[in-house]
């Protein structure tokens, strides 16, 4: 072998490692690790009241798998709730609880905030400073709260007969565009609510990206059959685009809008 060709050989290989390295890096950089399940719920949530309809009721979107499965909460005549990010699920029902008894939106945030034991998630900190809630009563009165270690970008806000709230956000325009898309959108509450995610989804949505989404709505005797006061309970629990995939579901419920 001359020296001429091993050293062409040397070469070749020297340049076959570094494009599986470049693809390796490329590749690395490109990937997300999948949302656990205990992980926060990092999100954008509305809840929001037709007073011409009497429907209530909320939507939200989220990086994690099957965010319907405890952030939505609502009861026909009573109100509705949604909890987020650090989330302790039970400020869903305990919410509704203290709706019955007529407790104004912004004392039942305080109150279950102010009593919560803080008492972590299987051995390891989840703590209640992190914990992000909303609350909206049969009247569309709302309150929201907005822990101190949510993670950021995280805050609420309300409009006419509607809260938006979310964490891990692109920036307070989320939550904004939210707001204006309900009070603006025209149509029953389902298509009102689902136009508010696609404003905050259009606005950066949660910086993680998408995966799950849900809508919840109540009103009494207002669902399909006989004694049903769930007018649409709607989850996508796994997709590249669930926004658009529940905005189809809708269409397909609802197809004169």
């Amino acid at each position: 072998m001359t020296t001429h060709t091993a050293s062409r050989r040397v070469l070749l290989v020297i340049a076959a490692f570094a494009a599986i390295a470049a693809i390796a890096v490329s590749h690395s950089s490109a990937w997300q690790r999948p949302a656990l399940a205990d992980d926060p719920v990092a999100t954008f949530s509305i809840l929001g009241y037709d007073p011409v309809s009497g429907e209530l009721g909320g939507a939200v979107q989220s990086r994690v798998f099957s965010v319907g499965n405890g952030v939505l909460w609502a009861e026909a005549g009573v109100g509705a709730a949604a909890t987020q990010a650090i989330v302790d699920v039970s400020y869903g029902p305990q919410a509704l609880e203290l709706l019955r008894k007529g407790l104004k939106p912004a004392d039942i945030v305080k109150q279950i905030w102010e009593r919560d034991p803080d008492p972590g998630l299987r051995n390891r900190p989840w703590p209640k400073a992190g914990r992000q809630f909303a609350v909206i009563n049969p009247a569309g009165g709302t309150a929201a709260f907005t822990g101190p270690e949510a993670s950021t970008w995280a805050g609420d806000k309300q409009g006419a007969y509607c809260t938006a709230q979310g964490n891990i956000l692109a920036g307070p325009a989320v939550v904004e565009n939210m707001v204006k898309a309900f009070e603006t959108t025209k149509g029953r509450l389902a298509f009102r609510l689902q136009a508010a995610l696609e404003a905050g989804q259009a606005a950066g949505g949660d910086t993680r990206g998408m995966q799950s989404a849900a809508m919840l709505i109540v009103k009494k005797d207002g669902g399909p059959w006989l004694h049903n006061d769930v007018v649409l309970r709607l989850q996508v629990d796994d997709h590249t685009e669930p926004i658009n995939e529940m905005r189809r579901i809708l269409t397909k419920r609802f197809p004169q809008g």
